[in-house]
């Protein structure tokens, strides 16, 4: 380390420090944004929800690229998270989707047989969801130097589950059904999903994203000795195609603020509860893992290599009681990481509706006051 390296360390833009963090190098604390942090708990969300539909927010970039923002104003995460949904990819490929009035998510039509895994179209998914391109665009002249942008997607498992169900249900079990009776159609409708995945999350990178997670929020639902099959394998393609600096493949690459330089997009996977497949999740090639609210981080953080970095893993529920509370614990789980690089402050899921906004103010407060 260089005699002026504790200073650089200290001006760290909010940016700078997230993206030092991804990459496993010092900094002065660990960077902290929240998932779901756009919308949800935030009365100014509210009230843009009075005038516009939840799809309207998504599809309309001033409005998307609004939404994404009021937390960063409100708060003063280190990164921005684009306000989406990861259901634009099936409705690209010609599965739409809207909200049920009673609550979830709700397809035109399931897919139900290889004939339905054929009429979906990859070639146009970019071109059909441009309007996530224009929000991105404006958010990183909104967000400058200043704070880092996130961009995502979700897994090719996942989607599968919702695309197969036809929208929310009380037990996603087709999918699995799918990959136990006939791995020939389930791979069909993977290798699809896999590529427009890979193709949405390119187009993310040219229009400004710093980083970018995939969200395998139904990862859990596989057996561990499944899971490397069904879904680690198709996000490890998707990462590999990307390339990122822990892939093997790391061929994509995205200008800096410097023509001289040339820096690697950061890759977080998120699985929830898969929480015992530290191998297989490693295995993945992304730069950070995402540990939900199940295990104690620095446990896991001990089990990885040390190249790769940890996101979380406050219990969301906590952002129901008191400031207090969340401080303290916000503050055991910073102990506990001291001195461990590669540290990401967030949830252990998503912040739930109901989450008091001064129980945010006392996490966010607790993270960037912890030396």
């Amino acid at each position: 380390m260089t005699a002026n390296a504790p200073e650089k360390i200290a001006s760290l833009t909010n940016r700078q420090r997230f993206l030092a963090a991804c990459r496993c190098e010092a900094v002065d604390r660990p960077p902290v944004w929240l998932m779901r942090q756009a919308g949800r708990a935030l009365p100014e969300y509210r009230k843009l929800k009075e005038k516009y539909t939840f799809l309207q927010l998504v599809q309309t970039p001033e409005l998307a690229a609004e939404v994404t923002l009021q937390p960063v104003r409100r708060f003063g995460f280190d990164a921005a998270i684009l306000f989406s949904d990861i259901l634009t990819i099936p409705e690209a490929l010609g599965q739409p989707y809207r909200f049920r009035e009673t609550g979830g998510i709700e397809m035109d039509f399931k897919i139900q047989s290889a004939a339905d895994i054929e009429k979906l179209s990859v070639e146009c998914v970019c071109e059909k969801l441009n309007y996530v391109s224009n929000a991105l665009k404006i958010l990183r002249t909104e967000l400058g130097d200043q704070t880092a942008l996130i961009g995502f997607s979700g897994s090719p498992w996942t989607l599968a589950t919702f695309m197969m169900e036809g929208g929310s249900a009380e037990k996603y079990t087709r999918a699995k059904a799918l990959f136990d009776a006939d791995k020939k159609t389930f791979s069909a409708l993977m290798g699809k999903l896999t590529a427009a995945i890979t193709a949405y999350l390119q187009m993310q990178i040219a229009s400004g994203v710093d980083a970018l997670q995939i969200f395998d929020s139904h990862g859990g639902h596989l057996p561990a000795n499944e899971f490397q099959e069904a879904s680690g394998l198709w996000m490890k393609e998707i990462i590999s195609a990307i390339g990122t600096p822990n892939s093997s493949s790391a061929s994509f690459k995205k200008p800096s603020a410097r023509a001289d330089q040339e820096i690697g997009v950061p890759i977080i996977a998120f699985s929830l509860g898969t929480h015992g497949n530290w191998d297989d999740l490693a295995d993945l090639g992304a730069n950070v893992l995402g540990i939900d609210y199940n295990v104690r981080i620095a446990e896991v953080r001990k089990k990885l290599p040390a190249h790769i970095g940890v996101q979380g893993n406050l219990e969301p529920s906590l952002l129901l009681t008191t400031p207090e509370k969340v401080a303290a614990e916000t503050s055991r789980i910073l102990a506990e990481m001291r001195g461990a690089r590669g540290h990401i402050f967030n949830l252990g899921h998503g912040v739930l509706p109901e989450s008091k906004v001064e129980n945010i103010s006392a996490l966010v407060e607790t993270v960037k006051n912890f030396r």
